[in-house]
């Protein structure tokens, strides 16, 4: 009987520290949502380029620099990141072709998963500062991924020119020299950067809120299932990548939750951009994160 209040007890404690997690990112989200829908104007385009071009480099730089994280466990996420993007591009190549849908509008988004406004709140509220340089970690191999791959799939355009000039890259590779070398900026210059990158969270959150009430969702079914496979394809194959690489706890759980995150709301700009049916797309990134609002706290609960 006493063994049982105990169990309950902790599951009771479990539950609660997931909530605490998940809720900040929820309620931030969801008032760029309610700010959307009451009519309040939102420059999504300068705001979102605000944040990639100051606030997350800064976020991803200063993250990088001051993690006391061991650089061969650094090393070992990126490998496991890498082999899991690799594989997950492979499978969801089969799936997308499989289901005979377009590859231009469904195969990046069903790769690529919204690590940068959920995957990163998310590690940080659930593992602190290591949690968030081992997010920015996958954070940053999934950049280079839709910047080299991501892209083109759906352009049909190289993008060698534009993964030079992207911000974040330059900042990730910045961090992982300081990291590497032992360097730190001078105490002003941190405190500026930190200052910066601090806006990053918040920002994208609320961005996110909004940009999901701008859009209306559209092939509902297939969206729907892919959002299934998606999740299911992504859990997969970050658990093999995380136990192939025999990832420490930590950082095998945040590759799992960077990985089971929604479709991010720049595969709808992308599909937008190129002409890849962006009406479908959208209701792929609508269906996948409203499934995240139930499937992110799941995999907390069972990680932690």
């Amino acid at each position: 009987m006493l063994g049982g209040r105990i169990l309950g007890k902790q599951i009771v404690n479990l539950i609660l520290t997931v909530l605490q997690i998940v809720a900040p990112v929820l309620l931030l989200a969801s008032g760029g949502f309610i700010w959307k829908k009451a009519g309040f104007e939102y420059p999504v385009q300068f705001v979102t380029r605000l944040a990639m071009t100051i606030a997350v480099p800064c976020l991803i730089f200063t993250a990088l620099m001051r993690t006391e994280i061991d650089p061969a466990a650094l090393s070992a996420l990126t490998l496991a990141a890498l082999l899991a993007y690799g594989l997950l591009g492979v499978l969801a190549l089969v799936a997308v072709w499989a289901l005979r849908l377009k590859l231009r509008s469904y195969l990046a988004p069903t790769v690529f998963g919204n690590t940068g406004n959920v995957g990163l709140p998310l590690a940080l509220f659930a593992f602190g500062d290591q949690g968030l340089g081992y997010g920015v970690v996958v954070f940053a191999a999934m950049a280079v991924f839709t910047f080299t791959i991501g892209i083109p799939m759906v352009s049909g355009k190289s993008s060698a020119k534009q993964l030079v000039q992207e911000p974040m890259i330059w900042a990730t590779v910045l961090g992982g020299i300081f990291l590497t070398m032992g360097w730190h900026t001078p105490v002003w210059l941190t405190n500026s950067l930190e200052l910066a990158g601090g806006m990053a969270i918040p920002l994208m959150l609320f961005t996110l809120g909004v940009a999901v009430a701008r859009l209306s969702p559209k092939g509902i079914g297939t969206a729907t299932l892919l959002s299934f496979i998606k999740l299911g394809l992504s859990v997969g194959v970050a658990v093999l990548a995380g136990r192939l690489l025999d990832l420490e706890p930590v950082a095998f759980a945040v590759l799992v939750l960077q990985l089971a995150t929604p479709v991010a709301v720049t595969s709808y700009l992308l599909a937008e951009r190129y002409d890849a049916d962006p009406e479908a797309v959208a209701g792929y990134v609508v269906i996948s994160t409203l499934l995240s609002v139930l499937s992110l706290p799941i995999l907390l609960y069972l990680l932690l």
